[in-house]
């Protein structure tokens, strides 16, 4: 009997696996696996998140206007060149969509965030993969990959799950040598992590250029992941394509609302920036110390360690006691990280007891 066939395409991708926040058998884990703020959210956020329960049964503003603007006045930018999404990763989607599809390339770094394979292989086009620099991107990897074919070319930066940083001149270079056909989508989800002398240009690049589109996301140090916020900023001519196939209401009225608040509360900003600095300092620090056991941190510049595991305990042990031991943390070997751990920064305390887990079952394997 003949049934309803999925694309090819479709059936070649990898879903995508969140991290995990208890173990197989249910017990419930210290989550430090998807790097959320361990602060929460501000208590503007918050307040305004209640507040707008009260219109749970009206549709939200289709066009995000009031967030919309609150983030153009926030960056000095344009609020008709701004588009909305259910998270970043909704924006990401909508770009590989409104500007590649079967026969096309779309390129990322390896040890990319896995919505870029993903986003590529759901419009039928091809992800290709460009080497890294020792976790980080390489510029001249990237553009040697460029073709006839290339639509879209995905850069996080900092980059997830690695936390490596490309300065704003290599970023420039980027685009400077890039044809003028292909897409450079800069993804800026951890970009508030960054310290002031370390802006990558991305903005810049976008309000000036016809072929950049810079993504930033709500759900890392605004602390707002559960309610899927995401905005995206380029030219009128790439957000008005983008707007065709964005579905309508697609940001709740709570979102909106939370968003805006949060972009007002920069005390909370700065505090979740402070800890995370303070914190991720002394995690590497304490991983560093354990480098006879085989281990090396890479250097980030977000609010998780990538931590490589070169000796007697492999990741995947690790991962495995770790969650023993009552901890999640995120093993990737579906993106090639087979030999890796990704650690979110979490509470002091949860930081500590993460550190202290880990040695004792390094310490135990000799």
């Amino acid at each position: 009997m003949s049934k309803p066939q999925p694309k090819e395409w479709i059936m070649g991708i990898a879903p995508y696996v969140p991290g995990k926040a208890s173990s197989d058998d249910g017990q419930k884990l210290v989550k430090l696996s998807a790097n959320e703020n361990p602060l929460g959210c501000s208590p503007a956020a918050r307040d305004a998140l209640n507040a707008a329960s009260a219109s749970v049964d009206r549709y939200p503003d289709p066009g995000s206007t009031k967030l919309r603007e609150a983030i153009a006045a926030k960056f000095n930018l344009d609020p008709a060149r701004i588009i909305c999404g259910t998270g970043s990763d909704d924006v990401l989607h909508l770009a590989a969509n409104a500007f590649s599809g079967p026969g096309d390339e779309i390129i990322y770094v390896r040890y990319g965030f896995a919505v870029y394979d993903i986003a590529a292989r759901r419009y039928g086009g091809s992800p290709v993969i460009a080497d890294d620099a020792d976790y980080g991107t390489d510029v001249d990897a990237v553009l040697a990959k460029v073709n006839d074919k290339t639509r879209v070319v995905f850069i996080a930066n900092p980059n997830n799950p690695t936390g490596t940083f490309s300065t704003r001149e290599e970023i420039a270079r980027l685009q400077a040598e890039l044809p003028g056909h292909v897409l450079l989508v800069l993804d800026g989800a951890y970009a508030e992590y960054l310290e002031a002398d370390e802006d990558d240009g991305a903005l810049e690049l976008a309000k000036s250029l016809p072929n950049v589109l810079v993504t930033r996301t709500f759900s890392k140090i605004h602390g707002l992941a559960a309610e899927r916020i995401g905005w995206g900023y380029g030219a009128e001519d790439i957000i008005g394509a983008m707007n065709r196939i964005r579905l309508p209401f697609n940001v709740t009225t709570a979102g909106q609302e939370a968003a805006v608040a949060a972009l007002a509360s920069d005390d909370f900003v700065t505090s979740s920036r402070t800890h995370n600095t303070q914190w991720r300092q002394w995690l590497s620090d304490e991983v560093a110390s354990l480098g006879n056991h085989g281990l090396r941190v890479i250097p980030s510049h977000t609010n998780f360690l990538l931590v490589l595991f070169e000796g007697k305990v492999t990741a995947e042990q690790a991962n495995a006691a770790l969650m023993e031991k009552g901890y999640a943390v995120r093993w990737l070997p579906g993106q090639g990280l087979v030999n890796g751990l990704r650690m979110t920064i979490g509470t002091e305390e949860e930081t500590r007891g993460l550190a202290q887990a880990l040695r004792e079952i390094l310490e135990a394997a000799g």
